[in-house]
C-alpha cells in the first residue's frame, strides 16, 4: 500500500465577496416590491366585536373603511374621549360622509362603481346612535352595500 504524506499545512482559501453587494440589492429590492404600506394612519383605537360566522371580502380594492371609536391617547386632549368618526386621515362628521362616499365611488372605475363597498371598523363599546347616523348617510349616499368588521371567535 502506499503512504500519502501531507506537504505542509494547508489554509482555508478565502472566501469571496463580490456577490455579496448584488444579493443585498436583490433582497432589499423584493422586500420593496411586496411590501405594501398602510393608507391610513389610525387616529381612534377599537376593539372589534366578535362573532362566529364571519366571511372575508373578496376584493379588498373595493372596500373604503370608515372607522369609528375613541380617539388614541395622543390626540384625547384635543378631541375629548368621546366616540369619533375617521374618514381617511382626519375626523370628520356624520355630514361628511356624503362627500367621502362620493370621493372613494369617483377613484373606481366605472365597472367596479356598483361593487364598492363600505366597511364600518367600529368599536364594540360605541353607541348605536352613532352607527345609525352613519348608516342613514351613507344611505343618502346611495352607498348600499355596507359590511361590519369584526374578530373571528374561535368556538360557540
Amino acid at each position: 500500500m502506499a503512504v500519502m504524506k501531507k506537504k505542509g499545512e494547508r489554509e482555508v482559501p478565502a472566501m469571496s465577496t463580490t456577490s455579496l453587494p448584488d444579493v443585498v440589492y436583490i433582497i432589499l429590492f423584493f422586500f420593496m416590491l411586496s411590501t405594501s404600506m398602510r393608507d391610513q394612519e389610525l387616529m381612534v383605537k377599537y376593539k372589534l366585536p366578535e362573532a362566529t360566522e364571519v366571511q372575508k371580502l373578496e376584493k379588498k380594492n373595493l372596500v373604503s373603511y370608515i372607522h369609528i371609536g375613541v380617539p388614541v391617547p395622543h390626540m384625547q386632549a384635543k378631541y375629548g374621549t368621546a366616540p369619533l368618526i375617521q374618514l381617511n386621515d382626519s375626523y370628520k362628521t356624520t355630514k361628511d360622509i356624503l362627500d367621502f362616499a362620493a370621493a372613494e365611488r369617483d377613484k373606481l372605475s366605472e365597472v367596479d362603481r356598483a361593487s364598492m363597498t363600505i366597511c364600518l371598523k367600529a368599536d364594540g363599546n360605541t353607541k348605536m346612535g352613532i352607527i345609525a347616523d352613519v348608516k342613514q348617510e351613507l344611505r343618502r349616499a346611495n352607498a348600499l352595500k355596507l359590511s361590519y368588521a369584526s374578530s373571528k371567535v374561535l368556538g360557540y
